[in-house]
């Protein structure tokens, strides 16, 4: 959904949205179904399927909406502060059993579907673009070499603790979200990107 409403529809919108989150963190993907959501936002079902349709616009939408919200980039002072923070927000959301859901749903929705795939794409290029300022900052202090790829740091500080989480299903904790954030800045600092 690209337009976006104002008045009664954009708290329509707002409320249905607001639904599939909850009903995401209730529910996980598997559970998720239109008529929960209606039912949870406080909206008939024609409603949701006539501006939505199915569950995976529904998610994407919602993702959309995320992505269009704030998210404050670390500013720790130092690039192995902001890292680590980057790091161990990630961490954090999936050692947390019920935060984990709501990624969890994106990714399984995104398999399915090319409009998820496409609002995620779009929320992870967003969120990259935005990590990345605390890669140009500390080139800027002089804490990284002049030619380091912004978004290729944040790619690689974030890499292993997806690839546990979605690949091998290994545990994730905030001493592997360090460990990662050291790798990365250790590759940059060497001038490998």
């Amino acid at each position: 959904m690209t337009s976006r409403p104002g008045g009664r529809s954009a708290r329509v919108r707002e409320a249905v949205l607001d639904a599939v989150h909850a009903e995401l963190v209730h529910r996980g993907y598997l559970g998720l179904t239109v008529e929960n959501v209606a039912d949870r936002a406080g909206v008939h079902k024609t409603t949701v399927y006539r501006r939505w349709g199915t569950v995976d616009v529904l998610i994407a939408d919602a993702l959309d909406h995320t992505r269009e919200t704030d998210w404050p980039v670390p500013d720790t002072g130092t690039i192995e502060g902001d890292l680590t923070a980057i790091a161990t927000e990630i961490a954090d959301t999936f050692i947390d059993p019920e935060r984990r859901r709501v990624p969890v749903a994106i990714v399984v929705a995104a398999l399915q579907s090319t409009r998820a795939m496409e609002a995620k794409q779009a929320f992870y290029a967003a969120r990259h673009a935005e990590a990345a300022k605390v890669v140009t900052r500390a080139v800027e202090r002089g804490e990284l070499p002049p030619r380091t790829d912004p978004l290729e740091l944040v790619r690689l500080t974030c890499a292993p603790l997806y690839y546990r989480i979605f690949i091998s299903g290994e545990p994730v904790d905030r001493a592997t979200a360090e460990r990662a954030a050291e790798a990365a800045l250790a590759a940059a600092r060497a001038g490998l990107l």
